[in-house]
C-alpha cells in the first residue's frame, strides 16, 4: 500500500492557492480541467515530500455547502521557523487560530476552513508577539 493524497474541496482555485503556494509554500504538481465532469483537480506537494499531495478539488459552478470543515480535522505540515511562517501568513491577512505559544505548534485555516497544523522542525524558545498572543476563533 502507498499513500497518494488528501483531497480538499475549495470554492475558488485563486483564493485557495494564494493561501497554500503563496503562503504555505507548497508547489503545483499537475493540473486536470474535466469539462464533462465540470471540475477541476489540482494537486499540491510541499518541497520536502513531494509524493504525500494535498488534491484541490474544485467543482465548477458548485453551491454546495461545505460546513465548517470540522469534521475532517486537519491537515499538517513541518516548517522550518514557525514563527517566520506565521508572521508571513498574517502578512497575508490570514489569522493564526492558535499562535506558536510554545515555539513549536500553530494553526491557521485555509479560506475554506481546512485547518493547517504548523509544526516546528524541532523547538524553537517562546517569543513575542506569540508567546502571549490568545487563540482565536477554532481550529
Amino acid at each position: 500500500m502507498k499513500y497518494l493524497h488528501t483531497m480538499i474541496r475549495v470554492r475558488d482555485v485563486d483564493a485557495s492557492l494564494r493561501f497554500f503556494c503563496d503562503g504555505l509554500g507548497l508547489k503545483e504538481m499537475r493540473r486536470m480541467e474535466n469539462e464533462a465532469g465540470k471540475f477541476t483537480l489540482i494537486f499540491l506537494a510541499a518541497p520536502g515530500s513531494p509524493d504525500a499531495e494535498v488534491e484541490l478539488t474544485y467543482n465548477w459552478g458548485s453551491t454546495e455547502d461545505y460546513g465548517t470543515a470540522r469534521n475532517f480535522g486537519h491537515l499538517a505540515f513541518q516548517v522550518d521557523d514557525i514563527y517566520a511562517t506565521c508572521a508571513h501568513l498574517q502578512s497575508m491577512g490570514y489569522t493564526i487560530n492558535r499562535p506558536p505559544r510554545d515555539g513549536h505548534m500553530a494553526f491557521v485555516r485555509s479560506p475554506d476552513l481546512v485547518s493547517v497544523e504548523l509544526l516546528q522542525d524541532g523547538h524553537l524558545p517562546p517569543q513575542e508577539p506569540w508567546a502571549s498572543m490568545p487563540n482565536t476563533g477554532v481550529w
